[in-house]
């Protein structure tokens, strides 16, 4: 029994060495991870399938990437340090939808995580989330009435997700939903991971009204997996730096977007009058 806990700890030891190898690099070549930790190949192999598997990284040909790309945007702490000023407008003017005594549902999002702090602006309110950033800013906020959904933890997500987290929402109905997604294209929300789908598209489907966070750069972004058409949206909100010919054009096809000021960057200690 010893024996075996050793080699499990020398195992998540590596894994994690690993994952923050392919972090720090964006890139690592499989040989290359095979000779850095003196294992075989196909160690390495199950070792990425495992990372894979929890949202850390995607196997590419012949290695693993931490990149953003259509099935990979990032993890969670990348994607925090992102349009950190759109995300915060964006939430500002999100805020101004709720109303005290609302069941608001919110995804796990780092865009809809800038919402959590304008909700005690709000309260009584009732938040569901899978999103456990969420849950901890939440816990212990008076007027707020908190449901964690559960199901499979990605921890490069920072959240709960696929079918298990899916069923769980079909318990509840929510006044408002805000969400996010990774790319928008031709219309339609996509994203990278089958799992996060299933989930959103759980959300959309017991919220009254639906409310999409997104800034401008989801247009330039490739997703794989298609989660819904901007339709399906009671409103849009998107940065005002986003593409006007995109704006148009949803526009024009019976999409209602709202289009946001980014505010100013505060003061520097230099800038001070």
């Amino acid at each position: 029994m010893a024996g075996a806990d050793a080699r499990t700890d020398a195992r998540e030891e590596r894994r994690g060495r690993l994952r923050a190898l392919v972090t720090d690099r964006g890139f690592v070549r499989t040989a290359d991870l095979a000779a850095e930790f003196g294992v075989s190949v196909m160690t390495v192999h199950r070792d990425l399938d495992a990372l894979q598997a929890q949202g850390w990284l995607r196997k590419v040909r012949g290695g693993a990437s931490c990149l953003p790309s259509a099935q990979f945007h990032g993890s969670t702490g990348e994607r925090l340090t992102t349009m950190v000023r759109a995300k915060q407008s964006l939430a500002r003017a999100a805020a101004g939808e709720l109303a005290p005594g609302q069941v608001v549902m919110i995804d796990d999002s780092t865009t809809c995580l800038h919402l959590v702090r304008h909700l005690p602006d709000h309260t009584p309110v009732t938040v569901i989330s899978n999103s456990l950033p969420v849950v901890s800013a939440l816990a212990h906020e008076p007027g707020v009435a908190l449901i964690a959904l559960g199901g499979t933890y990605f921890p490069a997500y920072d959240a709960f997700m696929g079918a298990h987290t899916a069923r769980s929402v079909q318990a509840f109905r929510a006044d408002v939903l805000f969400m996010s997604t990774t790319a928008v294209t031709g219309g339609r929300c996509y994203h990278m991971s089958p799992e996060t789908v299933q989930v959103k598209q759980a959300m959309m489907a017991v919220a009254a009204r639906r409310i999409l966070i997104i800034d401008h750069t989801k247009f330039a972004h490739q997703g794989l997996y298609a989660l819904a058409p901007l339709t399906d949206f009671d409103l849009v909100l998107v940065d005002d730096a986003a593409p006007a010919a995109e704006i148009r054009w949803l526009r024009e096809n019976g999409v209602r977007v709202r289009t946001v000021g980014q505010a100013p960057e505060p003061p520097g200690p230099h800038d001070a009058t």
